[in-house]
């Protein structure tokens, strides 16, 4: 009779995690530092932003072009600039699309 605790146990599987864990990247050297500077992109509500603060202004299809964004999703844009406290003006001249600025 063999004895359950000398017997061979079949080999475990390794158990799966749902997410690997990543590995962490190596600390930069001191040199790469001092010479490399941080790269910042541009958001695109500060895009929208810097739009309407040129004196001329910007027009619906305008932010719609610069930010990829559809027409509902820029004026939702123009919508939350005014909660944040700017006076954003919008001026329509007969034949032309509405012009939007940001009052100085």
């Amino acid at each position: 009779m063999t004895d359950i605790a000398t017997a061979p146990q079949p080999a475990r599987r390794r158990r799966r995690m749902a997410r690997e864990p990543h590995a962490q990247p190596a600390e930069p050297q001191a040199a790469d530092t001092a010479t490399a500077a941080p790269v910042r992109l541009e958001s695109k509500a500060s895009l929208v932003r810097r739009l309407l603060q040129r004196p001329e202004g910007a027009t619906l299809e305008q932010l719609v072009a610069a930010t990829d964004w559809l027409p509902h999703t820029a004026r939702a844009a123009l919508t939350g600039i005014k909660k944040k406290g700017a006076a954003v003006t919008s001026d329509k001249v007969e034949g032309q699309d509405r012009v939007y600025r940001i009052a100085v």
